[in-house]
């Protein structure tokens, strides 16, 4: 959705009226209005849920969060809008360590909160790669991918963790700015062990953004470490191979997946 949200949809959650700014990333129908961001609105039981936990969660001196605009009447929702306020930082994937640092410290925060029913029916690529990697959902994929994923698989065992409400796409979703605890940005919510959110990011920190090989062993204490990089590359790679269509991805933009693989699977448990 290029469309910028109407001056009634800007009214509504107290933003400037004058034209919106459309904002880099937030593939690419996110516009700021003053000190507010406003994009569109997928599942509303999810933006729902999401906005009501973040809204009521306490302040931390770990990390910030973008709070939620609400509308007059106390609604999150405006004409399939929703809103959120502008926080201070910009990304740096240069840091992963200090992400992991500030997700951990913000699922501490959410570890008493109960499963959310809209996961039961939530079904996009995304979804049901995680599936995938939890062996909730057949190991499907296309020719390019499937000797990737079986190699994973035949490495693959049980594992005993608890779940819980966590971000699923930390590395590009943590701000920094000086003098400032880092903030949680555009939370992709799933529930599955705190782990697994920092294995997502250590293998997008190791596999897109030329982190330093050793990250992996940096966080070889959180238990379940080397169960949960496998379904977090499982996850990744199911995805993009799910995004890719019919066909699947070009086996090029795979390569950078080869060495992580290898280096996941030969790590002990």
């Amino acid at each position: 959705m290029t469309t910028a949200p109407t001056t009634e949809v800007l009214a509504a959650f107290g933003a400037p009226t004058a034209t919106p700014r459309l904002l880099d990333g937030g593939q690419g129908h996110t516009w700021r209005a003053g000190d507010i961001v406003v994009k569109p609105t997928g599942d509303p039981r999810e933006t729902e849920w999401r906005a009501d936990v973040l809204a009521s969660l306490a302040d931390s001196a770990e990390f910030r969060v973008a709070r939620p605009v609400g509308t007059a009447d106390g609604g999150w929702i405006v004409d399939g809008w929703e809103a959120w306020h502008v926080v201070e930082g910009r990304e740096d994937h240069r840091r992963p360590d200090d992400v992991l640092r500030a997700g951990a410290a913000f699922h501490a925060a959410l570890s008493d909160i109960p499963r959310p029913a809209f996961l039961d029916t939530r079904d996009d690529p995304w979804t049901r790669g995680d599936r995938m990697a939890f062996d909730e959902f057949p190991l499907t994929g296309s020719d390019t991918v499937m000797p990737l994923l079986e190699e994973l698989v035949a490495h693959r065992r049980s594992v005993d963790l608890r779940s819980q409400p966590v971000h699923g796409d930390l590395l590009g979703n943590v701000l920094f700015a000086p003098g400032l605890p880092p903030a949680i940005i555009d939370w992709v919510v799933y529930y599955r062990p705190t782990t697994w959110a920092a294995a997502v990011a250590v293998c997008d920190a190791l596999t897109w953004h030329a982190a330093p090989a050793d990250l992996v062993r940096r966080w070889s204490h959180l238990a379940g470490w080397k169960q949960m990089l496998i379904r977090a590359l499982i996850y990744r790679i199911a995805t993009d191979d799910a995004l890719a269509g019919v066909d699947g991805p070009d086996p090029a933009a795979l390569v950078p997946y080869g060495p992580v693989i290898t280096a996941v699977t030969a790590l002990a448990g």
